[in-house]
C-alpha cells in the first residue's frame, strides 16, 4: 500500500512538472504571438530589462496582462467545473453549460447597459465592481437552478443538467433583449465579451481577479476530502460523518464565486470547466487533493493555448477565446452526453 501511495505521489509530481513546463513554454510562445512579431531573443532580452522601448510596451502593457489573465481565468473556471462535478456527481456539470456563466453575464450586461454613459462605468472602480456584479448574477442563477432541480428531497444529476440548460437559455434571451437597446459600440463590446474573450489588457484587471483565486482555490483544495466523500454519494458521506448540506453549500459557494469572478473578465467561456477536470481525472484519478491542483494548471494551459491560437489563426483578426474553446471541446461534450444520459 505504501509503495502504491508513493508511486501515485511521484506520478502526481511528474504531471505537475510536465504541465507547468508546458504552460511556461506556451507563455513564451504567446508573448511572440500576434500582429507584431517579436523574435525569441528579443523577448528574453525584454523580460530581463534589456529590450527596446517598443518591445517593453508591447510585452508588459499589452501581452503579459492578457496572458496572466488567461492563466487565471482558465484555472478558476476549471476548478469551478471540477467542484460542480464532484458535488452534483454529474460528469457533464460545467458553469457554462448549466447556466451559472450566463447568470453572471446577464447581470454584467445589465451593469453595462444602465451605467454605460456614466463615469461609474468608465472609471477605474468599474474594474473591481464588475466581478462583484458577475458574482451576484452567478449566485442568483445557482440558487434558481438548485431550487428548480429539487424534487422529492433531492437533486438528481440529469435534472440538474436539464434545468441548467433551460436557465441558460432564459438568461441568453434576456441578454439579447438588453443588447438590442445598447449603443452600437457597447453592443459590439457586449457581443465580443459574451463570446468569451480575454478583454482586460492591463494589470488592473489582473489585480481585480487575483485575490479571488488566491483565496478560493487553496480553500477548495483544503476541502478536497469532503468533496471526495460527496462524490461517492450522500449515504457514504453521511456514514463517514460529513455534514452533507453544510459542505455542499460551502463548495457550491466556492464554485460559483470562481465562475462569477472569471466570467467578469473572461466572458462566456463554456466547456473549459467540463474538459479540464476530465483530462485531469484520466491522468491522476479522482482524489481531489491531487485532481484540483492539476485541473487548475491544465485549465490555465488550455485557455492560454486557445487564446494564442485565436490570435494567430486569422491574424490580424482575433477569434474570441470562448469560440476556440467551444470548437475544440464540443466533440468531447457530445461523447460524454451520449455516454452519460
Amino acid at each position: 500500500m505504501d509503495h502504491l501511495l508513493s508511486k501515485n505521489q511521484k506520478k502526481f509530481k511528474l504531471l505537475l512538472s510536465i504541465t507547468s513546463m508546458l504552460t511556461i513554454m506556451m507563455l513564451i510562445l504567446s508573448i511572440n504571438a500576434g500582429f507584431i512579431k517579436i523574435p525569441f531573443d528579443a523577448v528574453l532580452a525584454t523580460l530581463i530589462g534589456q529590450g527596446t522601448e517598443q518591445n517593453e510596451l508591447t510585452i508588459f502593457q499589452f501581452r503579459l496582462p492578457r496572458i496572466i489573465l488567461a492563466l487565471l481565468v482558465g484555472a478558476g473556471i476549471a476548478v469551478s467545473g471540477a467542484i460542480l462535478q464532484g458535488v452534483s456527481r454529474n460528469p457533464l456539470a460545467d458553469p457554462g453549460i448549466i447556466g451559472i456563466n450566463s447568470g453572471a453575464g446577464f447581470t454584467t450586461v445589465l451593469y453595462m447597459f444602465f451605467f454605460q454613459q456614466t463615469a461609474f462605468f468608465k472609471g477605474e472602480l468599474s474594474v473591481f465592481i464588475m466581478p462583484l456584479t458577475a458574482l451576484i448574477g452567478a449566485f442568483g442563477a445557482a440558487i434558481l437552478i438548485y431550487m428548480l432541480s429539487w424534487k422529492n428531497g433531492k437533486v438528481t444529476p440529469v435534472r440538474l443538467l436539464l434545468v441548467g440548460i433551460g436557465i441558460n437559455a432564459a438568461f441568453g434571451a434576456g441578454l439579447i433583449i438588453f443588447q438590442m437597446k445598447m449603443e452600437p459600440i457597447n453592443f459590439m463590446k457586449a457581443i465580443i465579451w459574451l463570446s468569451g474573450t480575454i478583454w482586460g489588457t492591463n494589470w488592473t484587471f489582473v489585480l481585480a481577479l487575483l485575490p479571488w483565486l488566491i483565496l478560493l482555490i487553496p480553500y477548495a483544495v483544503y476541502k478536497a476530502r469532503f468533496l471526495d466523500a460527496l462524490s461517492m454519494g450522500d449515504e457514504i458521506a453521511t456514514g463517514v460523518g460529513v455534514p452533507i448540506e453544510r459542505e455542499k453549500r460551502k463548495l457550491l459557494i466556492v464554485s460559483v464565486a470562481l465562475a462569477g469572478a472569471c466570467v467578469a473578465v473572461g466572458g462566456g467561456i463554456t466547456f473549459l470547466g467540463l474538459i479540464a477536470p476530465h483530462i485531469s481525472r484520466l491522468l491522476i484519478g479522482s482524489r481531489n487533493a491531487k485532481l484540483l491542483p492539476l485541473t487548475a494548471i491544465i485549465g490555465a494551459l488550455l485557455l492560454l493555448s486557445a487564446d494564442t491560437l485565436g490570435r494567430v489563426i486569422m491574424a490580424p483578426v482575433e477569434l474570441p477565446v470562448g469560440l476556440v474553446v467551444s470548437i475544440l471541446s464540443v466533440p468531447y461534450f457530445i461523447y460524454l452526453l451520449l455516454k452519460t444520459v
